[in-house]
């Protein structure tokens, strides 16, 4: 009788669950901050079939996928990295996980903080990439058109 082999539904990677039931490349993608197109490269970097299914992997393989996810942001050019300018070091980072997030909150809460276009429009929930507003994007009581009485 032919013993399957024992499949870890789930692998730990940078303090993220991953689905241990789909491929390396799709599973990686599950992680903030890692798209299809950095996982293939920490794929290759970890020396791994990016078609293999992640739980079904090796310990020592799994380890050298989280030594490449550490090692990614030293590994890639600058305008690979998430994060090319960082505003308050200057220089080059890729965020990654919860970092994401955390960044993404701290940065909107500096462009309040001085009063910027796009802190005061974060402030009052308006769009703030420059989209028109008189039709799209109503909230509140405003949605619907109102008629003037004849």
């Amino acid at each position: 009788m032919d013993q399957e082999e024992e499949i870890k539904y789930f692998v730990r990677v940078r303090d993220t669950d991953l689905d241990g039931t789909k491929m390396a490349l799709v599973a990686l993608t599950g992680i903030k901050g890692i798209g299809r197109h950095a996982a293939k490269i920490i794929a290759q970097q970890a020396a791994i079939d990016p078609r293999a299914i992640l739980g079904k992997m090796s310990d020592e393989e799994i380890d050298r996928i989280r030594t490449a996810v550490d090692n990614y942001a030293s590994s890639v050019p600058t305008w690979m990295q998430n994060r090319p300018v960082d505003i308050l070091s200057g220089k080059p980072r890729h965020l990654m996980g919860s970092e994401v997030g955390l960044t993404l909150e701290e940065d909107i809460n500096t462009m309040r903080k001085v009063r910027s276009y796009r802190g005061i429009r974060h402030e009052t929930g308006q769009k703030v990439r420059g989209q028109r507003t008189k039709a799209s994007g109503r909230t509140g009581t405003t949605v619907g058109v109102r008629r003037s009485k004849v």
